[in-house]
Parts: C-alpha cells; structure tokens; sequence
C-alpha cells in the first residue's frame, strides 16, 4: 500500500477532517477542528512558514506534521516538526516520509535546529532517535473530569482585585497582550520567545476559532490585568487551558489560581465536561496548582532536538 505525503490545504476539508482524526487519535489532549486548522493555515504570520502534511494511503489521512519556525524567537532558524501517526497506521513508512518532507521545507527556509514533541512511548522515542534527533525537556498533558469531579469552591478576590471575563476586553485586547507577552517570556522553553506584534497576536490568539474569551479569566489589580487564564473549547464538550499566568509585580498573591478558578467554575456552568491543560515538568509552581485543582496526568511528550549542519 503506497504512502504519499502531501501539504494541507484550508480549502481541502477532507484533508482537514482527517488530520484533525488522526491529531485526536494520537493525542487526545489537545483541542484541534477543522476549523481551528484552516484558520491556522491562513492567519499564522508569513515568516513562520506554516506547512502542515498529511501522509495519505488508499484516500485516507493516516499521519500529519506540524511544520514551521519559531518567528517569535530572537534567535533565527528554530524550526518545529511535530509528527503524529495514527495509532492504526504506524509502521507504514508515514512517519519517515512527513519527516524527510518536513526537514526539507524547514531547511529551505533557514532552519539550523530542529524541535519536535514526541509523545513518550518507546517506540516513539526510538523513531526519534534514529532520525538524529536527541532528547531534552519535558511536559506533562493533564485531565480534569468536569463532569463527575469536585472544583475547589469560589473564593471572594481580596481587596483592590477583580475577577473578569476576557470578552470584557474586545473592543482592546492590548493589554491582554501585554500580559501574555510577558507570562509567556518567562515560561520553561528551550527557546526563548517574544510577543512583539501586537497584529499578529490578534490573528494567531484572540481571533482563533478555538478561543473563547468569554470562559478565558482576568484578575485585574487596581483595575489593570495582572493575572489571567485563557481558555480554549473545542465547540463541544471540552475545554483548556491554554496560558494561565500573572505578570511579574504581583506574583506570589494567589492570583493565578483565583483566575483559573473562576475559568473553570464558568466552564462547567457552561456544560463542558472534560478540562485539559499542560505543564513543563520544569513549572513546579504551575504543577502544584493544577493538582490542588485535581487535575491527573494523562499523557507526556517529550521534546527532542536536532541540530543542523
């Protein structure tokens, strides 16, 4: 049975479909549509060179890559190649052929290291490692049963503090901005990232198809955001956290947690049933929250990384 790869299109909804298919197959944890894939595909900034594969075999999407560099970074020619191969389909060829075509793409436009997540299986990882690539940090995906589970209770914010929805802020997100600009910099990475135009944030993150600003959570201090968590849903019945952070001045005040809190206290009123989020197994603070949230570990990626040339 032959296997071809080939570049996802936002007009190709059989494709589109499918690689969502074998994203939710493969890791579950993350919110992907096909909705939320054509607008990646259209929005995302041009030097990011955004080329996502799929590898197709007798008409069907049996594996995918997300393929581009980090443009956010400082530091040029970071690449990203994250494969995932349906679990029904593995041992096909899929996997090498959207990795050669991906490190082709990346390596065309600039790339002198490569990043992929590999989810942390010893199969996975032995693929990995036979295509050069060698093993660094590590993050943990993470599950709240909304549903049937036990949401520590509501706390009043203390004094000077006010708890608002993110869509109290649409006609100016810029502040927002400011603040995921400045919890993101600070997070474990190993590359370090810079949220410097405002537009591009605008299109890539307040405008996905996947974000709801109405479930997303800001602590305001003195009435100005200080801490925040964003919420992504996948349309249906679950929902993440996708950042949640405070901006340097008012870390160790619990505002954080308060934030987040209230996001999923609103998620569940709203009928979601299934909380996701994830955490650098470096972000000891961020952990310690989401276990007093009750949330389990359900799944770990690994991050490996080739150097180029």
């Amino acid at each position: 049975m032959t296997v071809s790869v080939r570049a996802l299109r936002p007009d190709a909804r059989a494709d589109l479909e499918g690689f969502a298919r074998v994203r939710h197959a493969a890791l579950p944890f993350v919110l992907v549509t096909p909705e939320s894939l054509a607008h990646d595909l259209t929005r995302l900034h041009p030097d990011a060179h955004y080329r996502p594969l799929v590898a197709v075999a007798d008409g069907e999407v049996i594996g995918t890559a997300q393929v581009h560099l980090t443009h956010e970074s400082a530091e040029p020619g970071q690449g990203n190649v994250n494969v995932y191969v349906h679990p029904g389909h593995t041992r096909r060829g899929a996997g090498t052929l959207l990795v050669r075509a991906a490190e082709e793409h990346l390596t065309a436009h600039g790339a002198t290291r490569l990043f992929a997540w590999v989810v942390d299986e010893p199969g996975n990882r032995v693929f990995a490692e036979a295509h050069g690539y060698r093993a660094s940090r590590a993050a943990h995906f993470l599950r709240l049963d909304l549903a049937n589970g036990t949401l520590p209770p509501l706390q009043d914010p203390p004094p000077g503090v006010e708890l608002r929805p993110g869509s109290d802020f649409a006609a100016d997100p810029r502040p927002l901005f400011e603040l995921d600009a400045e919890t993101t910099a600070d997070e474990p990475s190993d590359v370090d990232t810079e949220f410097t135009d405002y537009e591009a944030w605008l299109e890539e993150t307040w405008r996905h198809p996947l974000f709801s600003a109405e479930l997303t959570t800001v602590a305001l201090v003195d009435g100005r955001p200080a801490a925040f968590s964003a919420a992504r849903t996948d349309g249906g019945t679950r929902y993440g956290t996708v950042m949640t952070g405070t901006a340097r001045a008012h870390r160790g005040r619990g505002l954080a947690k308060l934030a987040k809190n209230d996001s999923l206290h609103r998620a569940r009123a709203a009928g979601y049933t299934e909380a996701f989020t994830g955490n650098d197994t470096g972000n000891g603070p961020m952990i310690a929250i989401n276990k007093w949230f009750g949330y389990e570990i359900c799944g770990t990626e690994v991050r490996y990384v080739r150097a180029l040339g």
